[in-house]
């Protein structure tokens, strides 16, 4: 399909930071009176990042970003001002507190005082919804480079002792530099499909800490800080939310799931990805995948799992990449690119 648009985000570096400390299935098991075959066979991980102590999502967010702009440094001829990063968007599910937002610290630390920099809440979708809106920050003329930073430490709000969601989400961080450019060269973004369900809220969800329950534990136990989730219903919903949001994608983009050369989709649970790809009648050899030894990180998935692709060369200059994502809110987005030539790729695995 046509894109009339003057300007597009372009993606110009990308770039991952994960923990160095690894829970594998046979610690976690201990912990959580299962064994280690129980947790993988239900969510196809075998190990998980997690943050040390003292470790918030700003020092995730950070490493990742400065690795994506160092990604995107490779590509430039020579440092020029108009090269310098002027919005910074950090999805998260975790900030490091209510409030401030954990964007504009993490622009400091970056060395970006002064620019525009804000949090955006659309859990495992809040990647892409990110991109999104860098988009139209550029297309607007508001923003000519804009960092996308997606950012977790879940562990922080996972019960430590309940199998079903200490076995599935974890931390990480994962970020894309984007730039003002032309719709239909390599990396523009195309437009980005999204969407919520409202009626689905509660099903993963942190009862206490926000406004309707203030004090985490006040109307309940201390189970109110800890994230739940409601497993059949969010399956169901993921699959087909996900699908559908795929396929708007490919039509936009004028293209048939035969003509995608790689899918980067959420890394949710296994089970969701093999559905989700047979629905779309997408080759296995072609659903990108890093949950085995990455886990759920949320918003960081899709950038981390970006990142360790092209680095490792399962994503190559000119291949056609279809994007998608579901999470909590509810919330879904999808969106297609051409993959572009990014010179500083290998630094995403520094």
């Amino acid at each position: 399909m046509n894109d009339t648009r003057p300007r597009s985000a372009v993606l110009a570096g990308i770039g991952h930071w994960l923990p160095p400390t690894v829970m594998t299935n046979e610690e976690l098991a201990v912990r959580v009176a299962v064994t280690a075959e129980w947790l993988r066979s239900r969510t196809g991980i075998a190990g998980r990042h997690v943050a040390d102590a003292g470790m918030a999502t700003s020092d995730l967010a950070v490493e990742a970003g400065r690795r994506a702009m160092e990604s995107a440094a490779a590509g430039e001829a020579a440092p020029d001002a108009r090269n310098r990063i002027d919005t910074v968007v950090v999805a998260t599910t975790t900030p490091d507190r209510i409030t401030p937002a954990t964007a504009p610290e993490v622009a400091t630390r970056l060395g970006l005082t002064g620019a525009a920099a804000f949090d955006l809440a659309a859990a495992c979708s809040g990647f892409l919804y990110g991109l999104a809106v860098a988009d139209g920050l550029v297309a607007a003329g508001t923003a000519q480079r804009v960092l996308v930073v997606g950012a977790e430490t879940l562990t922080s709000i996972v019960d430590p002792t309940d199998p079903a969601t200490s076995a599935i989400f974890a931390d990480g961080a994962g970020a894309a530099v984007v730039r003002a450019g032309r719709p239909h060269e390599p990396g523009a973004i195309r437009r980005v499909v999204l969407g919520s369900d409202g009626a689905g809220s509660d099903w993963i969800a942190v009862p206490g800490g926000g406004a309707r329950h203030p004090v985490p534990g006040a109307h309940g136990s201390g189970q109110q800080r800890y994230l739940k989730l409601a497993g059949p219903e969010v399956f169901r919903n993921a699959v087909r939310r996900m699908t559908a949001a795929a396929r708007e994608a490919l039509a936009r983009a004028g293209w048939e799931p035969a003509d995608v050369d790689r899918v980067i989709a959420h890394q949710a649970n296994v089970h969701i990805l093999l559905a989700v790809r047979r629905k779309l009648g997408i080759p296995p050899e072609r659903m990108a995948a890093n949950i085995q030894h990455v886990g759920n990180t949320s918003a960081a998935s899709i950038p981390v799992l970006l990142a360790q692709d092209a680095a490792e060369g399962r994503i190559k200059p000119g291949d056609r990449l279809l994007l998608a994502a579901f999470g909590a809110g509810f919330t879904w987005a999808a969106t297609t690119l051409v993959w572009p030539e990014l010179p500083g790729t290998a630094r995403a695995l520094r």
